[in-house]
């Protein structure tokens, strides 16, 4: 208990030895502790700043001050010391409940329903308050296929201690990232934690939703720069979660998603694929909703048209639907 007032094992040592009537100096005592001269002294120099020991009279080592004065003293130095972090405390709870004030007065950003965020900082922060302060869920979708190392191991810390305060977490990836070694890794350790992760062949955009009543949206999917839109208790917090359940009942645990059914002749990423070629998408689009490169759509494509025997992207859909392979409304079953 004594290192809580800066004495440690040393200094206790040697004082101890001094209060004790040690002689013969610094190297009697040293040898005495069975130490060497230096460490002796290193110790001396720490309880002289201490002022546990004193210059002495006669040129020795120095001379003890009595623990019941030089022990009290540091005691009191110590109570000071916590006295004066709670008055800091206060005055800082104090500050910030008034800066809350402030901002409910005046209408500002945490009493309105629609609230944007513009920069990169803005919606971190945002995302660390809501997952700090809620309670019973978080609700995400995970688009861009695998994720990298940097933002999962970032990731990390959040998730350990939303999930530590029983707060259950429900994550949808895409299909594309069972690709990723370093997706698969978090994955498991967050299973290992009580998080739930389904994946999807495509997700439109990155979604947050915090117990059921707070989400994170991006004001347009194909321009994260322009930031993102936080709803709090609106109708369309209500629309996205149950857009979410729906996504949830229909996504599958992660790898399980890419294998092929035997009555299907689609694996579902390629279903996916016909059903955004059929909407007129382009590559690019197409490849940012599956979360893998524009090189493996068109190889996705490429292959599709050939079983097909498509000569056109329309024709492919056209055939598609006729064979059962899509749901379009118009073309009949052959």
């Amino acid at each position: 208990m004594l290192r809580q007032l800066g004495l440690g094992p040393d200094e206790e040592a040697v004082y101890r030895a001094m209060l004790a009537g040690g002689t013969g100096g610094v190297s009697g005592l040293a040898e005495q502790l069975g130490w060497t001269e230096q460490r002796f002294r290193a110790a001396l120099d720490r309880l002289a700043a201490l002022s546990l020991v004193r210059p002495s009279a006669n040129g020795g080592p120095g001379r003890p001050v009595d623990p019941e004065l030089g022990l009290t003293a540091l005691l009191m130095s110590q109570e000071e010391e916590v006295l004066e972090r709670q008055r800091q405390i206060s005055a800082s709870k104090l500050a910030m409940t008034r800066m809350l004030a402030d901002i409910r007065a005046s209408g500002g950003q945490m009493a309105t329903e629609v609230q944007k965020l513009g920069t990169l900082d803005q919606i971190q922060s945002k995302i660390e308050h809501l997952a700090n302060t809620c309670t019973t869920e978080v609700a995400a979708f995970v688009p861009g296929g695998g994720q990298n190392a940097e933002s999962l191991a970032a990731a990390r810390p959040l998730d350990r201690e939303t999930t530590g305060r029983g707060v259950r977490l429900r994550y949808v990836f895409l299909d594309s990232a069972a690709n990723s070694p370093a997706t698969r890794e978090y994955v498991n350790w967050l299973t290992e934690r009580g998080g739930q992760v389904r994946t999807v062949p495509r997700l439109p955009s990155r979604m947050l939703i915090y117990d059921r009543r707070t989400a994170i949206v991006p004001v347009d999917p194909a321009a994260a720069d322009l930031g993102a839109l936080v709803l709090h208790g609106t109708g369309a917090v209500a629309a996205l979660l149950a857009f979410f359940e729906h996504t949830w009942h229909q996504a599958r645990p992660l790898g399980e998603a890419m294998v092929r059914d035997d009555d299907d002749p689609l694996m579902p990423q390629e279903r996916t694929v016909l059903e955004l070629l059929a909407q007129g998408m382009t590559d690019e689009s197409i490849a940012r909703q599956l979360g893998v490169s524009v090189r493996t759509t068109r190889r996705i494509t490429a292959d599709l048209m050939q079983r097909l025997g498509a000569r056109s992207r329309f024709e492919a859909g056209v055939l598609a639907a006729g064979r059962g392979w899509l749901d379009v409304p118009g073309v009949s079953r052959k």
